[in-house]
């Protein structure tokens, strides 16, 4: 048998199914920081995030036989998170804030870390001025370095589609930016 770390999410995912139930950690193990992220970007709230990975985890395990093997886990399981946020902020439109946390790194210049912080809270600011269809494809374009065929699986929408949302939102952001 191969080391764990030498398989494939898809193989991981058989594994799982036929025989090794308990192995189903080795796929929060990878996925769980990336999709905390991820959650983060789109509910704004470290809390509502970690809520929002804990549900796409227990909805995938339950469904991982409906997966399947030839398509890409990683995508299908940024669907599944994706559909859990998107419940989130339809639910708490009014609550979902900006996550006012910033990890700085602990630098001897403070001056660089304080440029730092204000260039990731405008940043985030602009993402918020954006409308979510506008906002996710360039999260998970720039922060989360997806490529254009994954995005177009999380979001269910023609990888050409996605290419538009990216390129309009650069320029929308762009513009929301020079603004502030």
């Amino acid at each position: 048998m191969k080391h764990l770390d030498e398989l494939s999410d898809e193989k991981l995912v058989q594994k799982i199914r036929s025989e090794e139930k308990e192995l189903y950690r080795e796929i929060i193990k990878r996925y769980e920081g990336k999709l905390l992220r991820y959650a983060g970007y789109l509910v704004r709230d470290e809390d509502k995030a970690a809520d929002v990975v804990q549900e796409a985890f227990i909805k995938a395990y339950k469904n991982l036989n409906g997966f399947n093997i030839n398509k890409k886990f990683s995508s299908w399981i940024y669907r599944i998170a994706h559909n859990e946020a998107m419940n989130v902020i339809n639910k708490h439109r009014k609550t979902a804030l900006l996550n006012e946390e910033i990890d700085l790194n602990s630098g001897i210049d403070l001056e660089d870390d304080l440029i730092k912080k204000e260039l990731k809270e405008h940043a985030h600011y602009c993402l918020d001025q954006m409308s979510v269809i506008y906002s996710e494809p360039l999260t998970l374009y720039f922060l989360e370095s997806r490529s254009y065929e994954e995005i177009g699986d999380i979001l269910r929408i023609p990888m050409g589609t996605v290419a538009v949302r990216i390129s309009r939102a650069k320029a929308i952001m762009k513009k929301i930016c020079k603004k502030r």
